[in-house]
């Protein structure tokens, strides 16, 4: 642990857990083999394990990290949103109800509520590149392989199984 790091009641460290200066872990959290950098924040009931955490970021409450999650600095990753072997990019957002797996998510994407990444085709996993300063709408489907390209929209319901291009609004 770092300096002025506060832990609260019921949390659960396992394996080997690092904190940097000033992290805030919120109650009844699991941490398992996991790096959180510094200024940042794990909310209630959070799960990580074998994740990497970068500075200022937002974790929860009730989110989960597995493994192979790299957050870079000042992402949020909000309530009940789930993220799998992916890595988000700094300033990053998926703030509530999505799925991220084997996706690459770029610099300052908001990625919208109930989204998810279809990374498996029940045979191989397939990864999702969300280019930087994306953003994805709510309760849309990522069929991988696929690539949104940087400063592009994917209007909200959408399911998209083609690569969108650049700044391109995506509706499918």
């Amino acid at each position: 642990c770092g300096s002025d790091v506060f832990i609260d009641v019921g949390c659960v460290f396992e394996g080997t857990v690092t904190l940097g200066d000033n992290v805030r872990i919120g109650p009844n959290c699991v941490l398992r083999d996991a790096t959180i950098g510094a200024g940042s924040a794990v909310h209630p009931m959070s799960h990580l394990e074998g994740c990497a955490v970068g500075e200022g970021a937002l974790i929860g409450p009730f989110a989960r990290l597995r493994p192979g999650a790299t957050l870079g600095d000042e992402v949020h990753i909000g309530n009940f949103v789930e993220v799998k072997n992916s890595t988000l990019a700094k300033g990053a957002k998926a703030n509530h109800l999505a799925y991220l797996g084997d996706a690459t998510v770029g610099e300052r994407v908001n990625y919208g509520a109930g989204s998810i990444t279809a990374n498996y085709d029940g045979a191989n996993k397939h990864r999702t590149v969300i280019e930087a300063d994306v953003h994805v709408g709510s309760n849309c489907v990522l069929v991988a392989p696929v690539t949104i390209g940087a400063g592009g929209t994917v209007g909200g319901g959408s399911t998209v199984t083609k690569n969108a291009p650049a700044g391109a609004l995506t509706v499918a």
